[in-house]
């Protein structure tokens, strides 16, 4: 199945506890159905200091399941994902306003 978001897409968060939020998508996880969004999902994580990290506590941006993400189209608004053919092309296109992603 073609990946309706991909990694640069600009997202809104839709359920959760940072339900609202904005971001880039850095990563996508296809087979764990899940995406890192910077800014989103922050977990702080307790890192050992080393020669190359001054250790501490330090936030890192969590995985956060597909489902639960929305394509921002060209409105600020949360958008369907769709599929059609344009000169023998696969594209993606915004369902709301019908433009080609």
């Amino acid at each position: 199945m073609a990946a309706k978001l991909k990694k640069g897409d600009k997202v809104v968060v839709l359920a959760g506890k940072d339900k609202g939020k904005q971001g880039e998508i850095t990563s996508v996880m296809p087979a764990e159905n899940k995406a890192i969004v910077d800014g989103v999902n922050i977990a702080i994580r307790h890192t050992k200091q080393s020669q190359s990290n001054q250790g501490g506590r330090i936030p890192k941006a969590m995985p956060i399941d597909l489902s639960n993400l929305g394509l921002l189209d060209a409105n600020g608004k949360a958008t369907r994902v769709g599929f059609r053919m344009e000169d023998d092309k696969k594209v993606r296109f915004a369902k709301t306003t019908g433009e080609t992603i």
